[in-house]
C-alpha cells in the first residue's frame, strides 16, 4: 500500500513538472517570441499574433527530402507555438475576397512559385496538425517574391494596405482593402 501512495506521488509530481516546464518554454521564455502587429486606417483595426521562429542557419522553404524546416506542399501553421491569430473589427477585403469580420486562424501551404493561405475559424490551440477542413472559411493562392538578403526571424507586418510575410529568403504579400 506505502508503495502505491509514492508511486502516485512520483507520478503526480512528474505530471505537474512537465506542465511547469510547458507552460515556461510556451509563454514564459519561448525560443519563438510572441508578437502582435497592428493595422488600423479610419475604423478599420487587424491585429496578427504570431510566433517569431529563427532561421538558424537551417533550410527554411524547399523540399522535405532536402530537410527543409518549412517543406513544399506541408501545412504550416505559419509561425510557431500558438495559431496564428488575426482578428478583425470590420468586414476585410482579403486579396480580393471578402472575410467577415472576427477572429481567424491563419496557416499555409508553401510551394516554390506561390502560397496558398488558408482562413480558419479554430484560432486557439497548438495547431500541430492541420486543422478540420470544415472549418476553413477561405483559401488565397498569392505568389512568392525573392529577397536578396536573408532574413533571420519570422517577420509579419502591414505594408501598404497588404500583409507582408518574410522570412529567410523568401516573401508573400496579401493586399487587405
Amino acid at each position: 500500500m506505502k508503495a502505491l501512495k509514492v508511486s502516485i506521488v512520483v507520478l503526480v509530481s512528474l505530471v505537474v513538472l512537465l506542465g511547469l516546464y510547458f507552460a515556461y518554454g510556451l509563454y514564459i521564455n519561448p525560443k519563438s517570441p510572441k508578437d502582435v502587429v497592428e493595422y488600423s486606417s479610419g475604423n478599420k483595426e487587424i491585429s496578427i499574433r504570431y510566433y517569431r521562429p529563427f532561421k538558424k542557419d537551417r533550410l527554411i522553404f524547399g523540399k522535405a527530402a532536402e530537410g527543409a524546416l518549412v517543406p513544399y506542399g506541408i501545412y504550416w501553421r505559419l509561425g510557431a507555438n500558438l495559431t496564428t491569430k488575426l482578428t478583425t473589427n470590420q468586414d476585410l477585403d482579403f486579396a480580393g475576397r471578402i472575410l467577415p469580420k472576427g477572429t481567424y486562424g491563419l496557416y499555409a501551404y508553401p510551394y516554390a512559385e506561390n502560397w496558398v493561405i488558408y482562413v480558419h475559424q479554430n484560432s486557439g490551440g497548438l495547431s500541430f496538425s492541420e486543422p478540420d477542413p470544415s472549418g476553413i472559411v477561405m483559401k488565397v493562392n498569392v505568389p512568392v517574391q525573392s529577397m536578396e538578403e536573408p532574413l533571420e526571424q519570422l517577420t509579419l507586418d502591414f505594408v501598404d494596405s497588404s500583409l507582408r510575410i518574410r522570412w529567410d529568403k523568401t516573401k508573400v504579400v496579401i493586399p487587405i482593402h
